[in-house]
């Protein structure tokens, strides 16, 4: 049974393919598992899940980076969301079996931390903000496409899953140079990066850091990818 693995971040994508795709890109990784370069935010998660499921997936995986918002999680701990929380609440369930199946598999390599994961339309950059999501929701992280990805397979009556690495822990706030270099797909523009640094530079210090800590969730995700086909066995 095909499962399509849909990813938002040229980073994100780099964990399962060297493969230089464009958005809207869906191919063929193995026979069995198909690969959507879907670009951030909801409304391009949902086209990607159509077109995967066009092109024959019949499971779904949300695969990526999310942001901390409970203060236990840290940079490269590893998230199997139970229930996503889109912005309007409502709640989607991810598939039970194969979530179990995920944490025979990989729980004796890494801590997994369940519950609820919430969605975001936009990039939360402050830490006071992602408090108050977690105060208001109880998720204990955030991102922009799961919950985008679960409509669409409720809709189809397909299983997904939400597979996703804590990069900002909920106590750091994103770097302005991020947001300023921020193109309308939620990608960062080297160029406006550069521009902003070359009058910013204090803002040097917090982007190393965030590179550190997306370094540790890619860390995460490329060693779970290296059993691709063992999570798609399920």
């Amino acid at each position: 049974m095909t499962i399509g693995i849909l990813v938002a971040l040229p980073e994100e994508l780099s964990t399962l393919t060297s493969r230089k795709l464009a958005q809207g890109d869906c191919v063929s990784l193995a026979d069995n598992i198909l690969l959507a370069f879907a670009g951030a935010g909801p409304a391009n998660a949902e086209r990607a899940t159509h077109l995967l499921i066009a092109n024959g997936a019949k499971k779904l995986i949300s695969w990526g980076c999310a942001a901390a918002l409970s203060p236990q999680l840290k940079p490269g701990d590893l998230m199997l969301a139970e229930q996503l929380l889109s912005e309007q609440q409502r709640v989607f369930d991810t598939d039970p079996r194969w979530r179990k199946h995920l944490h025979q598999l990989l729980d004796k390599q890494f801590p997994i931390s369940n519950g609820k994961l919430a969605e975001s339309s936009h990039i939360v950059s402050n830490s006071s903000d992602k408090q108050q999501i977690y105060r208001q929701t109880g998720a204990i992280a955030l991102d922009m496409e799961s919950c985008a990805m679960a409509k669409v397979a409720e809709q189809s009556n397909l299983p997904c899953l939400a597979i996703r690495t804590i990069a900002d822990p909920v106590g750091m706030d994103l770097p302005q140079a991020v947001t300023q270099a921020l193109n309308s797909q939620g990608e960062v523009e080297l160029s406006k990066l550069l521009r902003f640094l070359l009058t910013h530079p204090w803002e040097a210090s917090g982007l190393i850091k965030l590179g550190l800590h997306f370094h540790a969730a890619q860390k995460t995700l490329k060693t779970i990818a290296k059993q691709l086909n063992e999570i798609s066995a399920f």
